[in-house]
């Protein structure tokens, strides 16, 4: 499923399969977390703007419209009429961030909605029942994401729970998957590995997890306050110990600086709700920096927001037209906003698979890595 074309130093580039095309990583996947992208960006946007993989949620698909709603109109590709491959993170994050009252077992969490309050329960086989109706082609293990920092008695308690409740996923999706009337009969499980900021309990938790053979591994449980360099050394103490020939997934990172400095240490996946959030408020993404577009200085700027971008949004609009929409509130503000950002995101992956294809990555990253992430 995936092939490994070139290596320079740690860094990687490949190819994965998946039931609904191919992906080129390293690869950002656009977070759709309910089905569509925060922003008013549709299906039909995001090909326009180069996304390969959208990423949605199980928490909150279960909840509205509810899974069993979504398989009886066949599979969330057809209900969001997006035809790439798609990711289903396992509802674990959102369970242990946003319930107001959760109650953790071995059998699974106990939990209130956090929009209506209702009492649901999920676990392993809840979470790969989850996905198995939304037919995804990636299926997130679920696991627990502990907090930073938290008492190593209890992450090496949550870590070997995580990995009992990933042996049950595991079974949980290979019976949904040879059922009948399975909706993507392909769908491929990740393993997540946690272990808070720990080295020792990170490396052995990932071994454990690589002996499963799974499709794909993720880090987890990182960008939750921890600083940069805590998350760079976790990563480090972890890949030597997953598997070469599966793609490595880091969850829920982050900025491009992030990004280019995790792929040069050996991940291939990544996500994060930042380039929407931002373009929502007005910051935007350039190859010279981080821009507030809401600035006074771009009241009479013609320019587009990047002159290097080849966005749709650059393509056509001024600086001073989407400063104007923000002031005004107009919500084709964050339309544009959002849909440059996530462009942004898209080529800044193509430059770096790019850079890998002609084994330049090296001064690509020290010539990026630290602008991309200034405030101008």
């Amino acid at each position: 499923m995936f092939r490994l074309l070139k290596q320079e130093g740690r860094a990687r580039r490949g190819e994965f399969e998946t039931p609904h095309g191919l992906v080129q990583t390293p690869v950002f996947m656009n977070v759709g977390t309910q089905g569509a992208i925060k922003g008013a960006l549709s299906a039909r946007d995001l090909k326009e703007i180069g996304c390969q993989v959208e990423l949605s949620n199980t928490y909150h698909l279960h909840v509205r419209p509810g899974d069993g709603l979504i398989k009886e109109l066949g599979g969330l590709h057809r209900f969001m009429t997006w035809d790439g491959p798609i990711l289903t993170d396992s509802g674990g994050f959102q369970i242990f961030s946003l319930a107001q009252l959760r109650k953790i077992s071995e059998e699974g969490v106990k939990f209130n909605s956090h929009v209506d309050g209702r009492h649901i329960f999920m676990g392993p086989e809840e979470s790969m029942r989850i996905q198995a109706n939304l037919g995804s082609d990636i299926a997130m293990a679920f696991d627990e994401c502990i907090k930073i920092p938290s008492p190593r008695d209890y992450v090496q308690r949550s870590c070997d729970r995580t990995f009992r409740w990933l042996q049950r996923c595991k079974k949980a999706l290979d019976e949904y998957n040879s059922m009948d009337d399975a909706v993507n009969p392909g769908q491929m499980l990740f393993g997540i590995n946690q272990g808070a900021t720990f080295k020792d309990i990170r490396v052995s938790h990932m071994k454990q997890i690589a002996e499963l053979d799974l499709p794909g591994y993720a880090i987890g449980g990182l960008a939750v306050g921890e600083t940069h360099q805590e998350m760079y050394d976790t990563i480090e103490a972890v890949e030597e110990h997953m598997p070469k020939d599966k793609p490595r997934y880091l969850m829920g990172v982050g900025t491009p600086g992030n990004i280019i400095e995790s792929v040069a240490r050996g991940i291939d996946f990544f996500d994060c709700v930042m380039p929407a959030r931002n373009g929502r408020h007005g910051h935007l993404f350039t190859w010279k920096g981080i821009i507030n577009i809401k600035n006074e200085k771009y009241a009479r700027d013609l320019l587009p927001i990047d002159p290097e971008c080849s966005c749709p949004v650059c393509r056509r609009y001024s600086r001073a037209y989407i400063r104007h929409l923000f002031k005004a509130e107009e919500m084709l503000a964050m339309r544009l906003a959002v849909a440059h950002n996530l462009y942004f995101y898209n080529d800044l992956m193509a430059k770096i698979r790019d850079s890998l294809d002609q084994g330049r990555f090296a001064q690509f990253r020290h010539e990026f890595t630290e602008i991309l992430d200034k405030r101008i």
